[in-house]
């Protein structure tokens, strides 16, 4: 037996002749997460002025799979609304029929199995699709309803009690970066108070940003070229994984080349946190180079490109730089070479600023390194809810005795 055969999907469509005045909530692909959870935005969109993707009715207790990247797991549980739902065409909508219970069904669209199955059958390489008619290809062999019903009913608890643990998790992960913040502001608002303000252009020997030919979207080897993309240095830690492969008939323009030590800046990004930001360069050996979304902060000696990153982090100079941006939320938002040289720095003596750049490095590696635990904690989480999952309706895990079955 196979899905198709005790489900519909997508039977459900908003047809062309539909009244412009229609109202729904529109959910599109990034509204629903790996996690399952869909964030139903507050304001209705009427289906005039809709994206013509907004297509897929789906009723409560519904099932919706992510057609595409299908390796994110987006696979949600439509949740009660006063308002219709309409997600987008990048959805399948699956409902049970009579031989399926709905929340069983949920589940079994979340095992390991079904998540396979899918990504195997999905085609394209940086934004891999499935067809629907795949979807529903997926063999089952279904228990009774009362038994789907109540294998739902325990993993509905069972998650439950696990998504509390989550929730508390997350919260002392938001209170740590809170507290890292916190730490940071205090220590370099003490530096200006003890010494005074530099302005950036009195203080470096030069700013460029660089070059963006028409990359390939796959990771280099370490012998290629490769072009950085912003995320290398958007996130205040330099990653060299975080790049385009220069195509192999285009040669590299060794003026941008990157070199260990040197100071990034985020040039441009859709979202303010992420303009401006500084990283310093590890490049591990690799080939890379500047890209035309980056700035590179040409320092003298004495200044380490260590303690300028930590610095620029610090809430005293965000606060600067969010004065300085030139854009719109949802466009490109940009920060001009001239202004970043009007961002006012410490001005450290010189003989302390080795001794700072350590320390300022020690506040974040302690804080990173409690991050990254709560982080694992949470991996660790999500493996046991999916290994949970997919024993519950696999029946290698007798709900009733909750424990193996034999």
């Amino acid at each position: 037996m196979r899905l198709k055969d005790v489900v519909h999907i997508n039977r459900r469509t908003l047809q062309e002749t539909t009244s412009p005045e229609y109202g729904f909530h529109y959910i599109d692909i990034s509204s629903v997460d790996g996690l399952g959870d869909i964030v139903v935005p507050e304001a209705s969109t009427a289906f005039g002025a809709a994206p013509s993707r907004a297509r897929r009715l789906a009723p409560a207790g519904a099932t919706v799979v992510s057609t595409v990247r299908t390796y994110l797991r987006a696979i949600g549980r439509v949740p009660r609304s006063e308002r219709p739902l309409v997600f987008s065409t990048g959805f399948a909508v699956i409902e049970a029929g009579p031989r399926a219970d709905p929340g069983f069904l949920y589940y079994l669209c979340r095992s390991e199995p079904f998540v396979q199955h899918v990504v195997a059958r999905s085609v394209g390489v940086s934004y891999p699709a499935v067809n629907p008619g795949d979807i529903g290809d997926f063999p089952v062999d279904l228990p009774p309803v009362e038994e789907q019903r109540r294998i739902a009913e325990y993993l509905d608890a069972e998650l439950a009690r696990a998504g509390e643990l989550r929730d508390l998790k997350e919260r002392q992960a938001g209170l740590l970066a809170e507290r890292a913040e916190t730490v940071l502001a205090e220590k370099v608002s003490g530096l200006f108070d003890e010494h005074g303000s530099i302005s950036m252009r009195y203080l470096w020997r030069g700013i460029e940003q660089g070059w963006s030919p028409q990359c390939e979207d796959a990771q280099a080897d370490p012998d290629e070229w490769a072009v950085l993309r912003t995320s290398a240095v958007s996130g205040g830690v330099f990653d060299p994984l975080a790049h385009k492969r220069l195509p192999a008939d285009v040669g590299p323009d060794l003026r941008y080349l990157i070199r260990d030590g040197d100071l990034l800046l985020t040039r441009g990004s859709g979202s303010p946190a992420f303009v401006g930001v500084a990283a310093v360069a590890r490049t591990g050996g690799r080939r890379l180079l500047l890209s035309d979304l980056l700035y590179r902060v040409r320092l003298p000696e004495s200044w380490p490109g260590a303690l300028l990153a930590q610095v620029w982090g610090s809430r005293p100079v965000r606060d600067q730089i969010a004065l300085l941006l030139r854009g719109q939320s949802g466009q490109t938002i940009k920060l001009r070479g001239q202004d970043i040289g009007e961002v006012v720095v410490p001005r450290v003596p010189a003989d302390s600023r080795p001794r700072l750049a350590a320390e300022l490095e020690e506040i974040r590696a302690v804080h990173a390194s409690a991050a990254a635990r709560i982080g694992d904690g949470l991996d660790l989480m999500a493996e046991r809810r999916q290994a949970l999952i997919t024993a519950a309706v696999t029946g290698r895990l007798d709900v009733t005795t909750a424990r193996g079955a034999s």
